[in-house]
């Protein structure tokens, strides 16, 4: 399989989603808009560190089924209590 990036590119795009958010943040946006945006920042953060530094790519179907779902189970659970919340 060939890869048209580099775990070095990975981590610029980490840190890129990483600096938008905290702009977002800054910028005095609130509520459910910039949950959305924080959640799904999130899960593509997560996503990319659990297949390019935690090595699971090339793994059992197993292992990504726990550790996505353990990702997703996080997020989902955060999200119903923060509507709750409301």
């Amino acid at each position: 399989m060939r890869h048209y990036y580099t775990v070095h590119t990975v981590w610029l795009a980490i840190m890129g989603l990483t600096i938008w958010i905290y702009l977002a943040g800054e910028s005095g946006v609130s509520g459910v808009p910039l949950m959305l945006f924080l959640f799904v920042t999130t899960m593509i953060k997560g996503s990319l560190i659990i297949r390019e530094f935690m090595g699971l790519k090339g793994v059992s179907l197993l292992w990504r089924v726990i550790m996505y779902g353990w990702l997703w189970t996080v997020c989902f659970a955060i999200a119903v209590v923060y509507v709750i919340s409301l």
